[in-house]
């Protein structure tokens, strides 16, 4: 049964605007689901499960038996790569693009910033013995440091160039238990003195461990997606539980029921140590649903959904996974685009444009040290456009392996998708306002339109007019550039997610397509699921 989303026209007309439109409501075609990608998760001491979302920049509160999710703390101090809870009830958590960690004593406590300046910080635990806290920066540093709950005295170091010391505990003994990201090993760091030593080896990418009542260690594997029980003493292991990749952190109750976060599928699952039984609490069919493109006949929607790269059936909205982060190469793909015989995947926080064969999606080519490309299209001549959000230009890539660069134009505010125009002009939509067409051969700039609100995805019709999410009004509009004349398809979306420090203006960008026949697909920030709009008879 399709479920349809009802439409409210806004109250007040902008100059210029009509709302008059020829489209039904949209139809959901991916059903939305909780989070943006789940990651740090904790059981406190009133046994309630809390789950954290960097993208989504909030805390989630999770019913274990009903499956209901609801925000605990939201945008932007919610943000929690990582839940640690204190001997006393207390709470820290890690806000990783927000560069802060977060404390409070208890539900009825302001919020407090215990440090900030740390990019990336990412792994946070509490000794339960002594109350001393600790927490690592990964990915944007790779560090290890003590910080004083009363924030008087700043951070102590404790080691440096650990190899992404990730999702850590604190040991009975005092030492820190955690996994090495980048070395596929599990260590323990004596925090008094830095000392490290290897207590597990051969994992793929061990993302995070934790310890039951018994003193057991568990650790989650991302790469193999498997749950597994380490010996610290002598290193030997037995897997628990087969789940898929993309794991990200793991909690454990004082039952000793373990939960484990999988951040392609938004998910939370509840496995039983001794039987490896699994139990799904929560799950999406997406997890941060953005950029969008649509194959030739209109049958297979491609999404660039963040933790995954995936493939959605425009006739019954089944989703087929064709990449998933941290089980492949795929690097957070922000936006998708279509070539001939290439599909283009560019990651902002990466900054990596990522070339797959359209035949069997094996990856060709990977072009890094962009600065936080937002979209790429593939030219005539096999050339390939990138819009730079970081630089506010665009940059033309050629050669066999894309080696060769050239700036073809500068001074861009904030471009986010981009197209190729029926007329071989490229045609964008800027954060600051502007629907612009970029000449391919000149790089003249022309900007077409104005005062647009958070104008995101973009598509041309068969007309020639080109359609607009723009995300801060939560519309759709049509805009004829020889006329002027701007008229809203749909409006009350659930689109435009507020973005958050260390994010780009447009945050989770709004993908937009049209097929033949003028439906449209739009994604939804708000909610990370999928929808259509078909044209009335």
């Amino acid at each position: 049964m399709k479920a349809l989303l009802p439409l409210t026209l806004a109250a007040m007309l902008l100059p210029g605007i009509g709302h008059t439109s020829n489209y039904h409501a949209p139809e959901v075609l991916v059903p939305p689901s909780p989070f943006k990608g789940v990651h740090g998760l904790a059981v406190d001491q009133q046994n309630r499960l809390l789950a954290g979302s960097v993208v989504g920049y909030s805390m989630y509160q999770v019913d274990q038996v009903s499956s209901e999710v609801s925000t605990f703390i939201g945008p932007d101090l919610g943000q929690a790569d990582d839940i640690a809870i204190g001997p006393q009830g207390e709470m820290a958590w890690t806000g990783f693009t927000l560069g802060k960690l977060l404390y409070r004593d208890n539900d009825d406590a302001p919020i407090r910033v215990l440090a900030e300046g740390l990019p990336g910080i990412n792994s946070v635990a509490f000794d339960q013995k002594n109350g001393k806290l600790y927490a690592s920066q990964v990915f944007l540093d790779d560090a290890l440091w003590e910080f004083d709950l009363s924030a008087q005295q700043p951070p102590r170091l404790i080691k440096r160039d650990m190899g992404g010391f990730n999702g850590f505990e604190v040991g009975s003994d005092g030492w820190l238990y955690g996994p090495l990201w980048f070395k596929g090993l599990v260590v323990r760091i004596n925090p008094e003195n830095g000392d490290m030593q290897t207590v597990g080896e051969g994992f793929g990418t061990p993302a995070a461990v934790n310890f039951d009542s018994q003193g057991q260690l568990f650790v989650v594997d991302t790469l193999s997606g498997q749950l597994i029980k380490l010996d610290p003493a002598t290193g030997e292991t037995d897997m628990i539980a087969q789940l898929a990749s993309a794991l990200d952190n793991l909690a454990i109750d004082a039952e000793d029921r373990i939960f484990v976060s999988n951040m392609a599928d938004n998910s939370i699952s509840e496995v039983n140590p001794v039987s490896g039984a699994t139990r799904v609490i929560v799950q999406g069919n997406l997890a941060a649903p953005a950029g969008l493109s649509l194959a030739e006949d209109g049958k297979t929607l491609y999404v660039a959904d963040v933790f995954s790269f995936r493939s959605v059936d425009t006739a019954s909205g089944k989703v087929t996974d064709i990449r998933r982060a941290h089980g492949s190469d795929i690097e957070y793909p922000i936006a998708v685009g279509l070539g001939e015989e290439r599909v283009l995947l560019t990651s902002f926080s990466t900054g990596t444009l990522h070339l797959l064969k359209r035949d069997d999606m094996s990856t060709l080519a990977m072009v890094h040290g962009l600065n936080a490309p937002s979209a790429a299209v593939e030219l005539d001549d096999g050339s390939i456009l990138v819009s730079e959000l970081g630089s506010g230009a665009l940059i033309q890539l050629s050669g066999p392996q894309l080696e060769n660069r050239r700036t073809l134009a500068e001074g861009l505010y904030g471009p986010v998708q981009m197209i190729k125009g029926q007329d071989g002009q490229i045609y964008m939509t800027e954060a600051a306002g502007f629907l612009t067409r970029v000449n391919p051969a000149t790089g003249e700039i022309t900007r077409l339109a104005q005062d647009l609100q958070m104008p995101e995805g973009l598509v041309q019709s068969a007309e020639g007019q080109f359609i607009v999410a723009e995300t801060a009004a939560k519309r759709l509009t049509r805009l004829d550039i020889a006329s002027g004349e701007r008229h809203i398809l749909a409006d009350n979306l659930p689109i435009g997610y507020p973005t958050s420090p260390g994010m780009p203006p447009s945050g989770i960008p709004t993908g937009l397509v049209m097929a033949a026949d003028g439906t449209l697909y739009f994604s939804a920030d708000q909610d990370n699921g999928i929808y259509r709009l078909r044209l009335a008879d």
